[in-house]
């Protein structure tokens, strides 16, 4: 599968995200996981079929960026 930035994703070893999961994963509400994707400050988010999901890879890449220096 290709995306925007021509990058190549295997789909047969990515595990998949909806934002309902990641959402569960913050304790966050769903309408934040919106918002975040409206400002593009949120993980990363394919269209596949009629679903938005997120590949576990990117989501904890974009987890770790946001990690809190002690």
């Amino acid at each position: 599968m290709y995306t925007q930035n021509s990058s190549r994703i295997d789909s047969d070893t990515t595990h998949w995200l909806s934002p309902t999961e990641i959402c569960q994963e913050l304790q966050i509400p769903l309408q934040t996981f919106y918002q975040w994707r409206s400002r593009g400050v949120g993980p990363r988010a394919y269209r596949i079929g009629k679903h938005l999901r997120v590949s576990q890879a990117d989501f904890e890449a974009w987890l770790s960026l946001r990690s809190d220096p002690e």
